[in-house]
């Protein structure tokens, strides 16, 4: 993804979806059971971790990594400030 990513605590709905995820984590990696159990290092590499919205955090079966493409619509955008911003270049380099 070439532009900034959403801040943390953005609020989404997703291309075909019908409940609305809050954003809570950004460049994640996907590691799946049969990954450890292989021992593979064929990892995905997602650009958002959200979990649904108003619900937050109910266990990891509840939390759903996404892609900046899989977004159809914005409701809210999160909190900014001059630490976004430079943790926005640090994630442009990972």
């Amino acid at each position: 993804m070439e532009a900034s990513f959403l801040p943390n605590g953005t609020v989404v709905l997703l291309k075909g979806g019908n409940k609305k995820l809050m954003i809570y984590g950004r460049k994640q990696l996907l590691v799946q059971e049969e990954d450890i159990e292989n021992e593979t290092d064929d990892l995905s590499m997602y650009d958002y971790l959200g979990v649904l919205y108003p619900e937050g955090y109910i266990d990891q079966e509840h939390s759903y990594v996404f892609n900046h493409a899989d977004i159809s619509e914005v409701i809210f955008e999160g909190y900014k400030n001059e630490e976004e911003e430079a943790f926005q270049e640090v994630l442009k380099q990972a």
